[in-house]
């Protein structure tokens, strides 16, 4: 490392830093690194913890500072929204013992009301403006997750709309993968997995482990379990591998459990008709 930092310092003497020109451009990459500063933080990339609250908290209180900066700009409060209607969700994210719990088994209570407040009243005010961005779309998603009194009621189909505009906006893969869920939700695992054919994202185990869930829901268990077995492969968060190890495990079993059960119909089909009992 100390050599790669000398040699950069080498490659670097003598040049001068200079500001983008455009402003416009300037405030867009400096929200691009806060958004992933925040993410880094909300599911660490890699180590033991699910969680790393200190980058979290960090890229609010930046947020904040710049919303204070540029209270006009509607991508900013968006950001700052969409920050502040996701940390809400944190305390339910994981059990006492630090484990992942999806967001489908999560106890809304421990949510973060105050936080939830706050953040559909900035999102709010900032999409009266009318210039809708890619955060503010991200935020009205996160709004509609907060405000659902379950999983099962949530408003999926407006999820879905919005993770097409929001497709339609950046190109983004990964907004591909979480509209599938989405869509999944409402039309079936079937629709959910005709989204997924051809996507590439780099050989992600959320790709592997958005596939897995979508096969378990269309019975598929064999391959959902290999499926939930390549994203355990292919995190190098502990927590998360953890949690796909857990998944990849039952359902092998229940796929096994099934297979045996056809098995057992299979021999019965075979036997010759039930023989009356004796008594």
């Amino acid at each position: 490392m100390a050599q790669r930092i000398s040699r950069a310092k080498a490659k670097l003497r003598g040049r001068r830093f200079e500001l983008p020109a455009d402003p416009v451009a300037r405030l867009r990459s400096v929200c691009e690194v806060l958004y992933l500063l925040y993410n880094e933080g909300y599911t660490s990339s890699s180590g033991p913890h699910l969680l790393r609250i200190d980058l979290s908290t960090e890229a609010i209180r930046l947020t904040r500072m710049l919303h204070d900066q540029a209270p006009d700009d509607p991508e900013v409060a968006g950001l700052l929204a969409l920050m502040l209607l996701t940390e809400a969700r944190r305390p339910a994210r994981t059990s006492a013992a630090g484990a992942l719990v999806p967001l489908a088994r999560q106890d809304r209570s421990l949510w973060d009301r105050p936080l939830i407040s706050e953040g559909l009243q900035l999102l709010n005010a900032t999409l009266a403006a009318r210039r809708i961005g890619e955060y503010q779309l991200l935020a009205s998603i996160a709004a509609l997750h907060d405000e659902a009194p379950s999983h099962a009621s949530t408003r999926w189909a407006q999820i879905a709309s919005a993770y097409a505009r929001l497709e339609s906006l950046t190109g983004n893969p990964m907004v591909r993968l979480n509209r599938a869920v989405a869509v999944a939700m409402v039309d079936g695992p079937a629709a959910g997995l005709a989204l997924l054919e051809g996507l590439e994202l780099r050989d992600s185990h959320r790709l592997h482990a958005v596939r897995a869930h979508l096969l378990e829901d269309s019975g598929d268990l064999a391959a959902a379990a290999q499926g939930y077995a390549a994203a355990a492969a292919r995190t190098a968060n502990a927590r998360e591998r953890e949690y796909l190890v857990e998944q990849a495990a039952r359902v092998s079993c229940s796929s096994a459990r099934e297979a045996a059960a056809a098995s057992a119909e299979r021999c019965r089909g075979t036997s010759g008709p039930p023989q009356a009992a004796v008594l």
